[in-house]
């Protein structure tokens, strides 16, 4: 799912300041910004079409959603941070339904998922291990509120890792919330 291009464009305004300081993190590019719903990994071929199914079942019985990124934190600790991310504010509470159905979906196909809590957010970057990392730079943008959008298309992706520039991700279906 990706915010609407005016929330992102709001977002690298606000992330610039912080983008060259000192044990800043490896930066996405904003172009690859998205909240990721649930991670799966390999996905047998002949399982995806049930996936497909599912997940637009799950997306069926989902209200409209409004969201906007608001804060932002760290996974990790100060000292050695993983990863800087955006916060969400808005209709989380339906977000966070909205994954829990699609895990739920997901284990129905015997496809493994972390036994996690959905923790709803956008990754800003990725600290390398071994390199200098500021993992106090998500305290600098803590106070932001990027403006709202309301979510149009939750979409099924296929990632695939590549050489150099990272993955290629590839959208193979979508759904309107509450469609």
């Amino acid at each position: 799912m990706a915010p609407s291009g005016a929330a992102l464009a709001h977002l690298a305004s606000a992330v610039a300041p912080v983008r060259d300081a000192d044990g800043a993190p490896g930066w996405t590019a904003v172009e690859r910004w998205h909240l990721t719903l649930l991670f799966l990994g390999a996905v047998p071929p002949d399982t995806v079409p049930a996936l497909t199914d599912r997940v637009g079942q799950a997306v069926a019985g989902t209200p409209p959603m409004t969201l906007r990124l608001a804060g932002a934190g760290r996974f990790g600790p100060a000292r050695r941070p993983q990863v800087l991310w955006a916060g969400l504010a808005g209709d989380v509470g339906a977000l966070t339904a909205l994954a829990g159905r699609l895990a739920t979906a997901a284990r129905t196909l015997g496809l493994p998922v972390e036994d996690r809590p959905f923790r709803p957010h956008l990754t800003l970057g990725r600290w390398r291990p071994g390199r200098p990392a500021d993992g106090t730079l998500a305290d600098r943008l803590a106070g932001y509120e990027g403006p709202e959008w309301p979510v149009e298309e939750v979409a099924l992706v296929r990632s695939t890792l590549g050489a150099g520039a990272g993955a290629r991700h590839d959208r193979l279906a979508g759904w309107a919330p509450g469609g």
